[in-house]
């Protein structure tokens, strides 16, 4: 049997440290080959050889359960249900949260004795804490000891041991309530993701004979007609084949303004058609979509973890531990050795050791501030494919381009007209477009659309094509040679100039040098900023690599404001390039290639971030590249440096932030200055501030 991998969501997981315990229980089921949980976009996926789909769910489903009874297993192509529990866990909590006030408030404020206070106080306990002291139980058993529930449980089942009953109540009290707005914190950042994303088209009108049927666009195959009316979201990937109308790319681009799609052109899905009726030829199907391959990015990029993370991570792993011993040893070694101390006393400084260890601040907060940082990316319309990719971007010193489709647009147009003395523009470009009439080359197709009038093949005496030189034609009796400079001198035509700039087509008339078409690949509007912005961010070297000329690389390369330009290089000869550039790089500096196409896909996948043209580029460098821009414009390759450093910024300083105040409330607490109440500030108080300060990347404003 192949082997089964399954994607699931699990509902209700709002705990960082779960998910690791979930993923590591997983891992450990018999049959189960491969896991792997995103904590950010909450799915579990697994894989499994010689094994049902069925037998893969139920084990996991019941390995999930045993673990965190409050997460729900779902196939991830099942819909959620409307009542997902959320709402009536809140409630409960709340109800419980009541409760247990209620019950302190009766045991503090009624002295009816030892006994009753104790038997108040331990029900509210019992009410608001109990799941939490059961949740460390199992985990014990299941050799997971060294946990925030076990934490909790310790700190303040020993709370009640030294008689300090309010403070034990009060100490699982605010840390429900820490628990509570973390979840919420957590569900709202994956909402504002979910909703950045939420262009995933529901349906499709396909055109079948002279009706038009509903369809999933899962059903639609390529080369099938599909009608999007104004206000619908265009399903697949295609190109207009009747209609036009105007359309927003917000969704997939970050551009706001809507660009015209008109008959022949190529549209998105995920693109919103505003007005008119288009009728669009499917060129792509579903899975290979530009909106399946969004999401896809988007809702796995958080599984490449940054090395902060891993680093946080391994932190957690060991800190936890160490805290424990040295609580214990807080406890147990000052009274044997310090005349007059009360154990209690060291007891309860120990208890309050431990409330302040807890990592959750870390290990909450650390991922969702990457997760928020690829949000902002793609909000911007720059997908990064993972937190290890957007952390390596603030190292990025070195920045090498492609020209063509890159920094050019890739499309070649007449930039000038330059006859010679005797002839007109209009007789100069009309020669060369009758000359180039018959020939397919992008050149020939500028002249042509320069020249702009209907062309008459009839008037055309005779034609050859010179390999290597250009076009020889006879037209109404004139003769005409068109091409490049070799074929002026091949013909022994006089008077012909040096022309540096662009691709130039010499046109000569009946023996006579009738001037010069400069035909060039136009430069990107935002290329030239874009070079400007990247210097400006403190990038050593803007380098250019081309398979062009080096006349016209030169001449780009000085328009542009590069620092270095490399012509006439095959595929194989940018890959040495770009090695021979990294060798220069310092221990902690990073290179970026930026392409778009398929001859690009080798040094994409060899630099240590590749960024691909995801709107115009090839699948192949989209698929092989790190980093993909969804408008095109190189100038996104700036923002993308922009959003990585301010998320690196936020990162450090909820670590920062983190550790400081945990440090300082641990000395505190060790040297008895520092009650539970500080405790609790510094574990749940500090995690909602670093939280919130996570979420903060999501509200980059853009330039």
């Amino acid at each position: 049997m192949k082997q089964v991998t399954r994607e699931y969501v699990l509902d209700g997981l709002d705990c960082s440290n779960c998910a690791q315990k979930i993923e590591n229980g997983v891992k450990g089921i018999k049959g189960v080959d491969g896991c792997a949980v995103n904590f950010a976009a909450s799915t579990l996926t697994v894989s499994a050889d010689g094994k049902e789909e069925q037998w893969v769910t139920n084990k996991v489903e019941k390995k999930v359960k045993s673990i965190d009874p409050h997460v729900t297993v779902r196939p991830k192509h099942k819909k959620k249900s409307a009542d997902d529990g959320y709402r009536k866990r809140m409630i409960n909590m709340l109800i419980r949260m009541a409760a247990a006030v209620l019950l302190g408030a009766a045991a503090y404020l009624i002295h009816a004795g030892p006994m009753l206070e104790f038997l108040l106080f331990f029900a509210a306990y019992l009410i608001i804490g109990g799941d939490i002291v059961v949740r460390a139980v199992k985990n014990i058993s299941r050799g997971q000891v060294f946990d925030e529930h076990f934490l909790m449980a310790l700190a303040t089942i020993g709370a009640f041991l030294i008689q300090q009953y309010p403070e034990g109540v009060a100490v699982m009290l605010f840390y429900q309530i820490g628990e509570l707005f973390q979840g919420a914190a957590v569900s709202r950042s994956r909402k504002s993701i979910s909703a950045l994303m939420d262009i995933r088209p529901n349906y499709a009108n396909i055109k079948i004979g002279d009706g038009i049927k509903t369809v999933s666009p899962e059903d639609v195959q390529t080369g099938d007609i599909i009608v999007v009316n104004p206000g619908e979201s265009i399903p697949l990937d295609g190109k207009v084949v009747q209609g036009s109308a105007m359309v927003d790319t917000s969704a997939l681009t970050g551009e706001s303004v809507p660009r015209k799609a008109a008959e022949g052109q190529e549209v998105m899905s995920g693109f919103i058609n505003q007005n008119g009726v288009l009728h669009i030829e499917v060129t792509k199907g579903y899975q290979d979509s530009a909106v399946s391959k969004i999401l896809d990015l988007v809702q796995n990029a958080s599984s490449r973890k940054a090395r902060t993370e891993n680093f946080i991570t391994k932190f957690a792993k060991y800190y936890t531990p160490a805290v424990v011993i040295i609580a214990v040893l807080l406890a147990f070694v000052p009274p044997l050795f310090i005349p007059g101390t009360l154990l209690s006393d060291w007891v309860y400084r120990a208890l309050i050791f431990l409330v302040i260890s807890c990592p959750c601040a870390l290990v909450v907060s650390i991922p969702l501030g990457f997760f928020g940082g690829i949000g902002a990316a793609s909000k911007a319309g720059v997908l990064v494919k993972g937190s290890n990719y957007l952390e390596a971007l603030h190292q990025v010193k070195y920045a090498v381009f492609d020209k063509t489709g890159t920094l050019t647009k890739g499309s070649f147009e007449v930039t000038e007209i330059k006859p010679a003395e005797g002839f007109s523009k209009e007789t100069l470009l009309e020669a060369a477009a009758y000359a180039e009439l018959h020939s397919q080359h992008p050149i020939a197709e500028s002249v042509r659309k320069a020249y702009g009038k209907p062309l008459s093949p009839d008037t055309i005496e005779s034609y050859e094509e010179i390999s290597g030189h250009g076009i020889f034609a006879k037209v109404n009796g004139k003769e005409i040679l068109a091409g490049n400079k070799k074929l002026m001198e091949r013909e022994q035509i006089e008077n012909v100039p040096d022309e540096n700039a662009g691709t130039i087509v010499h046109v000569a008339i009946d023996q006579s040098y009738a001037g010069a078409i400069i035909i060039a690949d136009e430069v990107k509007e935002d290329a030239k900023q874009a070079i400007a912005d990247l210097k400006s961010l403190g990038i050593k070297q803007t380098v250019m690599l081309t398979g062009d000329s080096k006349q016209t690389g030169e001449t780009v390369g000085k328009q542009l404001g590069l620092d270095e330009v490399y012509t006439e290089l095959l595929p194989e000869d940018k890959v040495e390039r770009v090695e021979a550039l990294e060798s220069k790089l310092l221990p902690n500096e990073k290179l970026i290639f930026v392409g778009d196409g398929i001859n690009d896909t080798p040094v994409l996948a060899r630099a240590d971030i590749g960024a691909a043209m995801g709107g115009l580029g090839s699948d192949a460098a989209v698929e092989a590249a790190d980093v993909v821009l969804m408008t095109d414009q190189p100038s996104k390759i700036a923002e993308a440096i922009r959003i990585a450093k301010r998320t690196r910024r936020i990162v450090w300083q909820n670590i920062g932030f983190a550790l400081g105040v945990k440090a300082i409330f641990l000395l505190l607490g060790a040297f008895g200055f520092a009650t539970m109440w500080e405790a609790v500030f510094s574990d749940v108080g500090v995690t909602l501030l670093a939280v919130a300060n996570a979420m903060r990347v999501m509200r980059l404003k853009m330039r």
